[in-house]
């Protein structure tokens, strides 16, 4: 029997209409609107086989192949240690890029990109980002750059080309604290961004101005932390930080009303609504960015035997259902939306890893994610992944 709590979470994610297109944050989404793969529902797909040679359960007529090896040399590069977040970003040819953080210390962290034909076929890979710290996840901008962010003490985001002309160039504006991901309200062109810590903060990057694109100034702008106000209807309450970029004071002790997260993880945008998600008590949140409301749509602690726990990196696909992959749990990507809650994908002998970086490809036919440290648990045994569908 379906508990009181799962009629409250579809009811939510009906209201909300759940998600969008699966790489929302790129141009190149009005080219693919009308492929069948890009507008698929997962919901009637079948229970998991058997793994397959890459190790992979995957549903009926699914297949997998891997794309990249840690520490194998692919067009001069060396594919990155740690592979983490991620996302595509289409090509003038037809093709594509993924792009993918590498979660190293001491520098030797950084992000790495892949770049596809309009077949599929990798043709070249090079760095985007080098000598970084601890690159986390990130997110994708609607002006076509890769937000880098670094999960360490005063960590910073670094703007990166995904098309690998530009040098990065680091955004203090965007405070300093071990960052998580970040995703872009193009309605209302702020930033959101979350943290990585126990008691961790949720905060909205605003820009004093536009640029003739419209878009946001990622140098000139003021970053507020929220603040939730009441129980059970949680309106949220935005504090400007006086200076985020300062050493002596952290980004996240300036504001003492600011309410806490344990574990700020994957986050992203669609219609007004932010959604984002906290590993440490398993929950994936929505806020309505026009009432300020945040809700929580999933709980893991709601279910005796939960489906999604481990909660990390979270994106959707066209169809308006939500993907959010695991660190830890079952190793798995599990579906949610106001129909089901079930795996996609499971690794299997991956117990030490964790999933990281999902991302569709523009005609939404491919699903890119890594097992960050393989089946050794070491960060140099990452592996890269791409997942065909059968449309």
């Amino acid at each position: 029997m379906k508990s009181s709590y799962v009629d409250f979470q579809r009811r939510k994610l009906l209201r909300y209409g759940c998600i969008g297109l699966a790489s929302l944050m790129t141009h190149h989404l009005l080219a693919v609107s009308t492929s069948k793969a890009a507008t698929s529902s997962l919901a009637s797909i079948g229970p998991l086989q058997a793994p397959d040679q890459n190790g992979v359960r995957l549903p009926k007529g699914y297949s997998s192949r891997i794309v990249a090896y840690s520490g194998q040399n692919l067009f001069g590069y060396r594919w990155h240690a740690a592979p983490d977040g991620g996302n595509t970003f289409a090509t003038d040819e037809g093709g594509w890029i993924y792009v993918s953080n590498s979660e190293m210390k001491n520098r030797a962290g950084g992000a790495g990109a892949l770049h596809f034909d309009q077949n599929g076929k990798l043709i070249n890979a090079y760095p985007i980002l080098k000598n970084t710290h601890f690159n986390c996840a990130g997110g994708a901008t609607p002006w076509q750059t890769w937000l880098s962010c670094e999960e360490v003490k005063h960590g910073l985001v670094w703007e990166c080309d995904p098309y690998g002309k530009k040098p990065a160039q680091v955004r203090k504006a965007l405070g300093r604290f071990r960052h998580e991901a970040v995703a872009v309200d193009t309605r209302n062109k702020q930033l959101y961004l979350t943290e990585d810590e126990p008691d961790g903060c949720f905060y909205r990057y605003t820009s004093y101005s536009l640029n003739a694109a419209g878009y946001p100034d990622l140098e000139d702008g003021f970053l507020e932390v929220a603040e939730i106000l009441g129980d059970r209807q949680k309106t949220v309450r935005w504090h400007r930080l006086p200076d985020p970029e300062a050493i002596r004071i952290a980004t996240r002790k300036q504001i003492k009303q600011c309410s806490r997260f344990n574990g700020g993880e994957g986050i992203w945008y669609h219609h007004g609504i932010i959604f984002f998600t906290t590993k440490g008590d398993n929950r994936v949140w929505a806020y309505d960015t026009h009432t300020h409301h945040l809700d929580i749509i999933y709980d893991a602690a709601r279910y005796t035997s939960p489906a999604l726990s481990g909660v990390d990196n979270i994106i959707a696909n066209a169809a308006g259902e939500l993907l959010v992959a695991e660190d830890g749990g079952n190793m798995q990507i599990v579906i949610l939306s106001d129909k089901i809650i079930k795996p996609l994908l499971q690794l299997v002998g991956h117990d030490h890893s964790e999933i990281a970086g999902p991302a569709f490809s523009p005609d939404g036919s491919r699903l890119y994610f890594s097992s960050q440290r393989g089946k050794t648990g070491r960060n140099e045994n990452g592996v890269t992944f791409e997942i065909t569908s059968p449309c």
